[in-house]
């Protein structure tokens, strides 16, 4: 049931084609959005959200009816199957809870002091924390998943590494880049594709102590990947986590957050792993990814209106 094999495949984010072309920037994945984003959410009192929250949500369910049917089915492994008006609920559910977390992702940026986080499983992060060596964070594309990714950096005195993937609409990935830029912090910023020695200088930062942090449900095309399972379906899921976990002995803590309400956040740390290092690589690395795997459905399961993966996954 499992192989590596090349990912021809592109991420798990809408699909794009002749709207794409069309719309341009003014497209849901275009810099238009993310510049006004920026601008009402780091702006605007933030009593203003709960008018322009619902506004957005609203007019995207109706407006981009491919990525509300990919909602549905996605979560029909996860819910069960149900009548067209339950998968609607289901799919305008998720995209309010992602239009929130959106919103406080900008937010965050003109009023950190506002944002309260309720760590769970915290002891299994001092555990790792206890030991030398580096340590890679792993997480997955639900809730406020950006900040679930710079955990460690916010939990110890380690420099932290967050790789990211690039943006769709390569004027979104320029004004990202001067966000980050401008917001500064204590973190060292990647970005997945710019490097090709990048696995060689995160190896050489976990060797050091750092933190590294990953995502570890979406392949990037051209990635290779082990099919594994989620939620009884085949799931091709990106190997380097696992490589760079065993390339370097370092232990892998999967780290999860939930949104759980206006300004509050819910981190969950799950108990750390190792990769085996024993003669076969290729049974090591997917058994590590399975691993994952089972990481990512509980999660998953703990907020299914949180996962935001905006292409169908299955027929």
């Amino acid at each position: 049931m499992t192989a590596s094999s090349g990912s021809t495949s592109p991420q798990h984010a809408p699909a794009l084609g002749r709207t794409h072309r069309l719309l341009g920037r003014l497209h849901v994945t275009g810099v238009f959005w993310y510049r006004c984003a920026y601008w009402g959410f780091t702006r605007l009192p933030s009593w203003t959200e709960w008018l322009i929250v619902p506004c957005f949500a609203t007019f995207f369910f109706l407006a981009l009816s491919r990525i509300r049917g990919a909602l549905a089915s996605n979560l029909d492994p996860v819910l069960g199957r149900a009548d067209r008006l339950t998968r609607w609920r289901r799919s305008f559910l998720t995209m309010w809870a992602f239009a929130w977390c959106f919103a406080e992702r900008y937010r965050r940026i003109a009023e950190p002091q506002r944002f309260r986080s309720i760590i769970d499983g915290e002891e299994h992060w001092r555990s790792v924390m206890a030991s030398p060596g580096g340590v890679i964070v792993v997480t997955a594309h639900i809730g406020p998943w950006e900040t679930a990714a710079q955990f460690g950096g916010s939990a110890s005195q380690r420099r932290i590494h967050v790789v990211r993937e690039k943006e769709i609409d390569p004027r979104a990935q320029d004004f990202i880049r001067e966000i980050l830029a401008r917001t500064g912090g204590d973190y060292v910023t990647h970005f997945s594709g710019d490097d090709p020695t990048l696995s060689l200088v995160l190896a050489d930062a976990l060797r050091q102590g750092d933190v590294v942090a990953l995502q570890s449900d979406r392949p990037r095309a051209g990635g290779r990947t082990v099919v594994a399972g989620l939620f009884g379906r085949p799931m091709p899921l990106p190997i380097g986590p696992a490589a760079l976990a065993r390339a370097t002995g370092v232990p892998i803590v999967p780290v999860f957050n939930f949104r759980e309400g206006r300004f509050l956040m819910r981190t969950v740390v799950r108990p750390a792993f190792h990769v085996a290092r024993t003669t076969d690589r290729s049974a090591d690395i997917s058994a590590a990814v399975h691993h994952l795997a089972t990481e990512i459905e509980w999660a998953i399961r703990q907020h299914p209106h949180q996962w935001f993966c905006f292409r169908k996954l299955w027929n």
